[in-house]
C-alpha cells in the first residue's frame, strides 16, 4: 500500500515537473520567435498591455480586458448560437472543450514550486550574508558597484523604461541568434579584460584584505 502510495507520489512529482520544463520551454520559444505568429501575438499584447498601464490606473487596465475578452466571447456565443439555431445543428456550446478541461492546480505541483522557490531563497539569503558582512571583500565591492549604479538606473525607471525592457524582451534573442559568434567573441574578450582588471585590483590589496578561498 506505501508503496503504491510513493509511485503515485512519484508520478505525480514527475508530472510536474515535466509541465514546469514544457512551460519554460514554450517560454524559450517564444522569446526566441520559433513560432512568428504567437510572439507576435505575445509582443503586441504585452507592449499594449504597459502602454496602457503608462497611461491608465491598474484598475482602468484591468477592467477593459475583462471587458474585451468578455465582447470576444459574448458575441463568438451568441454567432454560434444563431448558426446552430439556423442550421438546426447540435452542436453544443462553442467552449465545451475548454469548459471540461481541467485547470485546478494539484498540491503536488504547489509543493514542487515551493520547494524550488525554497532554494533560491536559501541560497538568495546566504549570498546577502556573505556579501553584506564583507566574508569577502572584492566580491562586497561588485556589490556596492552595482547598487550604485543600481541608484541612477531607479531615477530614470518609469513605463518608458519598462516598455524599452519588453522590446529587448523579444528582440534581443533574435539578434543573439544572427549575431551569435560576434556576440560571444566579444563578450569572452570583456569578460578576460574585467578580469585581468579585477586580479591587478587585487594583488593592489593589502595582504589582510585579499580575497580568501574558502575551505
Amino acid at each position: 500500500m506505501a508503496d503504491s502510495t510513493s509511485s503515485c507520489s512519484d508520478s505525480s512529482s514527475s508530472s510536474s515537473s515535466s509541465s514546469l520544463r514544457c512551460l519554460s520551454h514554450s517560454v524559450v520559444q517564444l522569446v526566441q520567435w520559433k513560432q512568428p505568429r504567437m510572439s507576435a501575438v505575445a509582443f503586441g499584447l504585452s507592449f499594449l498591455v504597459l502602454v496602457s498601464v503608462a497611461t491608465l490606473s491598474i484598475i482602468s487596465v484591468v477592467s477593459y480586458l475583462l471587458l474585451a475578452c468578455l465582447c470576444v466571447t459574448i458575441t463568438f456565443r451568441v454567432y454560434k448560437a444563431v448558426i446552430q439555431a439556423v442550421q438546426k445543428s447540435d452542436d453544443g456550446h462553442p467552449f465545451r472543450s475548454l469548459l471540461e478541461r481541467d485547470i485546478s492546480v494539484s498540491s503536488e505541483s504547489v509543493r514542487l514550486l515551493t520547494d524550488q522557490s525554497l532554494i533560491h531563497l536559501n541560497w538568495f539569503i546566504s549570498q546577502s550574508r556573505r556579501l553584506l558582512l564583507v566574508q569577502d571583500l572584492v566580491d562586497s565591492l561588485k556589490l556596492a558597484a552595482v547598487m550604485w549604479l543600481m541608484t541612477y538606473i531607479g531615477s530614470v525607471f518609469n513605463g518608458v523604461t519598462i516598455m524599452i525592457l519588453d522590446i529587448m524582451f523579444f528582440t534581443t534573442p533574435l539578434i543573439y541568434q544572427k549575431k551569435k559568434a560576434q556576440i560571444d567573441q566579444n563578450v569572452a574578450l570583456l569578460r578576460c579584460r574585467l578580469e585581468e582588471t579585477l586580479q591587478k585590483l587585487q594583488n593592489k590589496l593589502p595582504g589582510a584584505v585579499k580575497r580568501t578561498k574558502a575551505e
